[in-house]
C-alpha cells in the first residue's frame, strides 16, 4: 500500500518504520529541513514508562491562585481572546477529578509498558547511537504532603504492574548524591529502577535512517502540508508545496498542525500547545552531575544525563497557539530555568555555556495521545501526546501500524480513540462533516 505520514517528528518517524517494515510504500512529509526539528529536536530525554502522573490532577485546584498570579510558577497561563485557549483549559480541568486521574494514570501505563517493549524490539533490530541508559528515575519532592500524595500513587500504580521504591531524604542523597546541596529541603522522593533516558533528536534521526535505507522509506523533508483532498468518503491525496501525493492511507502525525489540517474535514482535534524549555549543559571532568534520571516536583524541572551533556526541562506555558521551536526561547523562563537548576544542581555542568530552547507539545485535555481511525476510513491519528512524545512513540506507532495493516492491536484503543478517550469533556460537533470541496482547501 501507498502510505502517507505527515510530520517527520519521533511519532511520524517511529510509525513510517514500522509501516516500511511491513513492506509498505512509505513517504514522510516534514515541513523542516530535517527530521526532529520540532518538539522531538531538545525534550528532557526521559523515557518515563511507569511513572506517568497526569498533568490533570485533583491538586490543580489548589495551585491555581499561584500559576494565575506568580510569573515564576512551574505551570504559567497566560489568558488570551483565544476560544481555542478556553475551550481546551475548560476540557482540562474537568479531567482534574480524582477518578479521571486515576484512570488516566491506568491508561498512559498500560501504552507506556507496551513502549517500552517496542523500543527494545526495535534496538534488537537496529543500531540507534541515541545515548540511550538505563539510568532509573528519581522523583524528589520538597513539600511533605506533596511526597504523601506522591506515596498514595506510588501504591496504586503497584497494583497496576509498576515496581517502586519510597526513600526518605537521607536515601535520596544515597541513591543520587549530587543532591547533596538539596537534602536539607527534601521531604522525599520515589525512584523507579526501570525508567531510562536517551536523545530523542538521536533516536528519530537513527529510525528515519533505519526506515530509509533498510526499508525504503521515503522522505520530503522542508515540504509544507497544505490540505487533504476528500472524494467518496476517502482521502484521495495530499497536497504538498511540492506537488499531489496520492495515497492509499494518511496517517497524521503532526502535533500541534493538526487541528488546521483537519478542521476543514469536520473533525475537530483538541490540541493545544503547552511550552516548554530546555538547557544543555556540557558535563566536565570534575562535575557533579546526576546519573540518575532526577525530576524535581516542586519546579517541576527533570534532569538527564545524556552523554557529556546534561539535559535540564521543565516548565509548562499555557500562553498561545503561536508554534515556535527556537534554540533561544523565552528568555526570561529560561534564566528561570537555569537559576532553579543551579540550586538544585550546582556543580553539573558549565551554565555559562548551556544552550537554550523552547518549544511547544501538543496536548489534549486528558493528556493522553489521540490513537487511531477517524470517519474517514484511511485517514488515521497518532497525536496529541504531550510531554510522553518520546516516551510513548514505539508504542503508538506500532498500534497505529497495525489498524492500518488491518490486524487487531495488542492494546484495546477505546480510550485513545477520537470519538471516546480524548474528546472526553471536550466540545465538539455531534458528527463531522466531511464535504469534498471544503477538504480541499488549503489549510
Amino acid at each position: 500500500m501507498r502510505i502517507c505520514v505527515l510530520g517527520g517528528g519521533v511519532i511520524g518517524i517511529t510509525t513510517a518504520y514500522w509501516l516500511a517494515r511491513e513492506g509498505h510504500e512509505v513517504t514522510v512529509i516534514e515541513q523542516h529541513d530535517e527530521v526532529g526539528h520540532g518538539t522531538s529536536f531538545a525534550n528532557g530525554g526521559q523515557l518515563s514508562y511507569s511513572y506517568v502522573a497526569p498533568l490533570a490532577d485533583p491538586s490543580v485546584f489548589g495551585k491555581l491562585p499561584h500559576w494565575l498570579l506568580s510569573r515564576t510558577a512551574p505551570l504559567r497561563f497566560t489568558p488570551s481572546f483565544s476560544v481555542d485557549q478556553w475551550r481546551w483549559c475548560i476540557a482540562f480541568l474537568r479531567e482534574c477529578t480524582a477518578a479521571c486521574s486515576r484512570a488516566t494514570t491506568r491508561e498512559l501505563l498500560a501504552l507506556g509498558f507496551y513502549s517500552q517493549a517496542m523500543l527494545r524490539e526495535l534496538l534488537d533490530d537496529e543500531a540507534i547511537p541515541f545515548a540511550h541508559r538505563e539510568s532509573g528515575k528519581l522523583v524528589v519532592y520538597r513539600d511533605p504532603a506533596a511526597f504523601a500524595a506522591a506515596e498514595r500513587l506510588m501504591r496504586y500504580q503497584a497494583a497496576l504492574g509498576c515496581e517502586q521504591q519510597a526513600l526518605n531524604a537521607h536515601a535520596c542523597v544515597e541513591r543520587e548524591p549530587a543532591l547533596g546541596a538539596l537534602a536539607s529541603q527534601l521531604a522525599g522522593g520515589i525512584y523507579t529502577r526501570s525508567e531510562e533516558t536517551g536523545d530523542c533528536l538521536g533516536f528519530t534521526r537513527g529510525v528515519a535512517r533505519a526506515a530509509t535505507e533498510r526499508y525504503g522509506a521515503r522522505l520530503m523533508p522542508g515540504t509544507r502540508i497544505d490540505a487533504l483532498d476528500v472524494a467518496q468518503g476517502r482521502v484521495r491525496a495530499v497536497r504538498t508545496s511540492r506537488g499531489e501525493l496520492e495515497a492509499d492511507h494518511v496517517v497524521v502525525a503532526l502535533g500541534n498542525g493538526t487541528r488546521a489540517l483537519l478542521k476543514p474535514l469536520g473533525l475537530d482535534v483538541p490540541l493545544y500547545p503547552l511550552t516548554g524549555y530546555s538547557l544543555t549543559l556540557p558535563i566536565r571532568g570534575t562535575d557533579l552531575a546526576p546519573s540518575v534520571s532526577v525530576t524535581d516536583a516542586h519546579h517541576k524541572i527533570v534532569y538527564a544525563r545524556l552523554g557529556d551533556s546534561l539535559r535540564i526541562a521543565g516548565m509548562v506555558d499555557v500562553a498561545g497557539t503561536r508554534i515556535e521551536h527556537t534554540a533561544h526561547g523565552n528568555a526570561d523562563r529560561l534564566a528561570l530555568l537555569a537559576r532553579q537548576a543551579r540550586e538544585t544542581f550546582p556543580h553539573a555542568g558549565d551554565y555559562a555555556a548551556a544552550r537554550g530552547w523552547s518549544g511547544a507539545r501538543p496536548a489534549t485535555p486528558s493528556g493522553k495521545p489521540i490513537l487511531g481511525a477517524t470517519p474517514l476510513p484511511n485517514l488515521w491519528l497518532n497525536v496529541g501526546h504531550g510531554a510522553l512524545g518520546f516516551t510513548l512513540a514505539c508504542a503508538s506507532a506500532r498500534l497505529v501500524t497495525d489498524l492500518v495493516c488491518g490486524r487487531t492491536p495488542a492494546l484495546a484503543l477505546d480510550p485513545f480513540s477520537w470519538a471516546y478517550g480524548a474528546l472526553r469533556g471536550a466540545s465538539r460537533s455531534a458528527s463531522p462533516v466531511l464535504h469534498d470541496d471544503a477538504a480541499r482547501r488549503t489549510t
